[in-house]
């Protein structure tokens, strides 16, 4: 009789090991890496200070774009080294110049005439006039390419130009926008920013109570579908999942673009609730303490035709 008891502790103790993964992840969104980024959907996501690595979506209902292969092309031909450089205008200054110095002296006097020790001191004159040209040219030519070399070509701030963390998005990522043309494609507002804050808090209350009319309100029909296949999946383990007390700590973007007839922002987000699970038929706690709060960092892309509302289509984990 005293080896019953042990046994189902020990298959209670098996049942939390195998859920435990689920249960640590279960708020919305959780553990997972799954949306769509229209045509970025396959593409790395740039790195914020917020989120230094995230993961790539690995769950989408859009079709990897095909690779279309580049035509092979013949190499270009090398520029063969000439007397003068290769310098198209060196080149053409003194053939110039022997041309009109060869042909006075041909049409001079000659080398076989009475004025050949006049002509041979013209050919010399010519020759040392040449070298000097010569000179001075690559002596310019050699100063403005110094010049050159020394320039920046940077006209503008690059998407790894990164501000320092702040405490809320539109803080961190409007400084950063200000410095960048390519990170942010769309000119997202301080209004823009806290949408997404906003979206973060009613995503989160919508989950803990089930409601998929608030899904469809914030959601993409296709994360609805994610949404709504984990929270069947709880209902149907007899769970229920409560994010409450959510509170954004700090973010900044990732990017903004245009993709066609819709605009897309990726944005990191790091925020804290109260998340834990209980039984929905006994309300006994399974995971988590309720007066305990968990740190979650997020990335998440948001999507909307312009002027319209903000859809959550994406969330990846950092």
């Amino acid at each position: 009789m005293s080896s019953k008891p042990t046994l189902w502790c020990g298959l209670f103790v098996a049942v939390l090991i195998v859920m435990a993964p689920a249960l640590a992840d279960a708020r919305a969104g959780g553990g997972t890496s799954a949306g769509s980024r229209g045509t970025r959907t396959y593409s790395a996501t740039p790195s914020t200070p917020t989120a230094p690595q995230v993961r790539p979506v690995e769950r989408s209902m859009t079709q990897p774009q095909p690779q279309t292969p580049r035509p092979a092309t013949a190499p270009a031909p090398v520029a063969q080294p000439s007397f003068f450089g290769g310098h198209p205008f060196v080149s053409g200054l003194l053939g110039g110049l022997i041309g009109a110095g060869i042909g006075g002296l041909l049409f001079g006097h000659g080398f076989f005439g009475p004025g050949f020790g006049f002509g041979f001191a013209s050919l010399l004159g010519l020759l040392l006039q040449i070298a000097i040209v010569v000179l001075i040219v690559r002596l310019a030519i050699g100063f403005f390419r110094s010049r050159s070399a020394g320039q920046s070509n940077f006209a503008y701030a690059t998407a790894d130009d990164r501000q320092p963390q702040h405490a809320s998005v539109h803080e961190s990522a409007g400084q950063a926008a200000g410095r960048s043309t390519v990170r942010d494609e769309i000119g997202l507002t301080t209004a823009d920013y806290d949408d997404f804050e906003r979206l973060l808090v009613a995503i989160q209350k919508a989950w803990s109570e089930g409601d998929l009319a608030a899904f469809r309100r914030y959601l993409t029909p296709e994360m609805l579908s994610y949404f709504s296949e984990k929270l069947s999946a709880n209902a149907s383990s007899g769970l229920e999942n409560r994010v409450e007390d959510v509170q954004f700590e700090a973010g900044d973007l990732a990017e903004a673009w245009n993709d066609g007839d819709l605009q897309y922002a990726t944005v990191a987000m790091r925020w804290s609730a109260r998340d834990y699970t209980v039984r929905t038929d006994t309300g006994v706690l399974m995971e988590g303490r309720t007066g305990d709060r968990i740190d979650a960092t997020e990335v998440w892309t948001f999507v909307r035709a312009p002027g319209g509302r903000w859809l959550l289509s994406a969330i990846q984990q950092a």
